[in-house]
């Protein structure tokens, strides 16, 4: 009988399971930990190891002295190997990040995909241009948060995760400008409200969310005082209401008053 075919996935699908990755490493204590165990060892050169943080330099001069550590034993020395073969790990994946964030760059200034894909190490245009975007999942995996879903390492799957974020982040700016054309009313709603207290009839419990408001309104600036400023006028505006509807008689008492009334229920309507 004829085996079915198997069905490739489509190349923007997640991948069912997360790739193991370095990630976060402590690269620095590592090359420490290597050059205690060169210490150890007394190997004669290692005063000339670089310093913990020059990674790549620390592997090199590891890599070509790995045979002064002999003097330890077995387990040590393996020990000494892994570490070698980890920071060398967490260095490709880094180098893969960077380098996506290079080529960013170059097409910012202008580079064609012709003249990346020599030093891309590709014979084509389309070549480099497919491995950018393979290096581009690396930097967006590496963004992206812990439970994000699995990235396929396919220029597909990449254009369709950057547009997710384009998206994302215009709805984010949206929200942005929303709230910020909301505080821009707000502040002289609420003045405007205070300005005519007089003409208002408030309850105790309406009178306090009123005097809450007038101690945060001169110094309302930030986005945590606007909030308490919308969250004061909010309260105080369904204080009033319930006042009106408890009593049976208007709340303001002047025309100014109303109108200021009239401008805050329907700044806290739009709100909610």
């Amino acid at each position: 009988m004829a085996r079915r075919a198997r069905k490739s996935p489509s190349p923007t699908t997640p991948l069912v399971k997360q790739p193991l990755r370095i990630g976060t490493l402590d690269a620095v204590g590592v090359v420490g930990e290597l050059r205690q165990l060169h210490e150890d060892a007394e190997d004669p050169s290692v005063e000339r190891m670089p310093a913990d943080d020059e990674v790549y330099g620390a592997l090199l001069y590891a890599e070509k002295h790995a045979g002064a550590l002999r003097r330890l034993p077995p387990e040590r020395q393996k020990a000494a190997a892994l570490k070698r073969v980890v920071l060398w790990e967490y260095l490709r994946e880094r180098a893969e990040v960077h380098q996506a964030r290079a080529v960013a760059d170059a097409r910012g200034t202008g580079a064609e995909w012709a003249e990346l894909a020599p030093v891309l190490a590709v014979k084509a245009s389309s070549a480099a241009y497919n491995k950018a975007k393979r290096l581009r999942a690396a930097a967006l995996a590496d963004e992206a948060p812990r439970d994000a879903e699995p990235l396929r390492r396919t220029p597909e799957a990449v254009i369709a995760a950057e547009n997710r974020i384009a998206r994302h982040k215009q709805a984010e700016q949206r929200a942005q400008e929303a709230v910020r054309r909301r505080h821009h009313i707000l502040v002289p709603v609420a003045q405007r409200l205070l300005d005519h207290r007089d003409g208002l009839v408030p309850d105790e419990d309406a009178e306090y969310w009123l005097d809450e408001m007038a101690e945060v309104l001169p110094s309302c600036t930030t986005a945590t005082q606007m909030t308490s400023l919308s969250r004061y006028l909010s309260a105080a505006v369904r204080a009033l209401s319930r006042r009106e509807q408890r009593t049976t008689l208007p709340v303001a008492t002047t025309d100014e008053a109303r109108i200021a009334l009239a401008a805050a229920v329907a700044l806290v309507m739009e709100q909610t």
